[in-house]
């Protein structure tokens, strides 16, 4: 079932800065995003308000944003939060949309977290709350979806209670996360399948990790499941910090290309994005993973 368009949250700027050893000038982070949008990508995880003491990388949160204001129209600046501390901080900040993440495992959610599967539940609920009064949108990933490095294999069952917990929150949408990158096509078309056959009312979204080089097969299987929006990192970079041998996110342009060969539209301007992967090595003073900024584009034509 090949949709005519799919949704693409960029999240290098969070999720992909977050696990770089350097920390970079809130000014280039800036840069960065502004790039992004230029290319045509409207929902961009720019920062998240967690503790800088465990994500230095993210300390200027506030400041990022901040820089921000001037940019709002027309775009959706996501902040990811693990709590309500995190919430009000991301509200001031001025947000358009939270993302908050629940563990499925309980070990991965008191090692990543602090906190228990239920604490994270409860948390989420009151955010969710919070965030419909203050007129700001707010989604819920669904992390370890399909394996933990602490406790192996995810059951499906487990992951559809919590899915069927989250919503009591109403929220704008749910994602599922391969958080360290283990997932097979087969079990993504299956997940994606039983969530949707669940909670038809709900937008659904997938996070993928190419930490096996099973990245853009499980994203093809979740266009085909049934997804309306998947999240990838401009050339590739980032992976969960707390993971253990994460090596990145599914590269935004390869993803696109992809999408764009199949005929679905993103409404992002490839060249553009590819430019910016370019300019992102030159940032970080290091290549990135993506393969089409080695190999370029084919044909060599704009396509949106």
């Amino acid at each position: 079932m090949n949709p005519s368009r799919i949704e693409i949250v960029e999240v290098g700027p969070r999720d992909g800065l977050q696990s770089e050893s350097q920390v970079l000038p809130t000014a280039t982070k800036v840069d960065f995003i502004r790039r992004l949008r230029a290319a045509g990508l409207t929902r961009i995880e720019v920062a998240s308000f967690v503790n800088p003491k465990r994500v230095p990388q993210m300390a200027d949160a506030e400041e990022v944003l901040d820089e921000l204001q001037p940019d709002m129209a027309g775009a959706r600046f996501i902040g990811l939060i693990l709590n309500r501390k995190g919430f009000d901080r991301a509200r001031q900040a001025g947000c358009t949309e939270v993302g908050m993440a629940i563990a499925t495992s309980e070990t991965f959610s008191q090692r990543n977290q602090g906190c228990s599967v239920e604490q994270g539940v409860e948390a989420w609920l009151d955010i969710a709350a919070a965030a419909r009064a203050a007129g700001i949108r707010a989604q819920i990933t669904l992390s370890t979806a399909f394996g933990c490095p602490f406790e192996g294999e995810m059951p499906v069952e487990r992951v559809l209670a919590l899915a069927e917990r989250v919503m009591s929150g109403q929220p704008d949408e749910i994602a599922v996360a391969d958080t360290i990158g283990v997932a097979a096509p087969t079990q993504v078309t299956d997940l994606i399948g039983r969530l949707r056959s669940a909670l038809p009312s709900v937008a659904l979204r997938a996070h993928f990790h190419n930490t096996r080089n099973t990245g853009l097969a499980n994203a093809y299987a979740a266009v085909e499941a049934g997804v309306q929006a998947l999240d990838a990192s401009c050339g590739g970079i980032g992976g969960c910090p707390f993971a253990p041998a994460a090596t990145g996110n599914i590269p935004s342009e390869d993803l696109i290309y992809m999408l764009h060969r199949m005929g679905i539209h993103t409404g992002v301007d490839l060249p553009a994005l590819l430019d910016t992967s370019r300019w992102l090595q030159e940032a970080l003073s290091h290549p990135v993973p993506g393969m089409l900024v080695k190999a370029g584009l084919f044909p060599n034509t704009r396509r949106n």
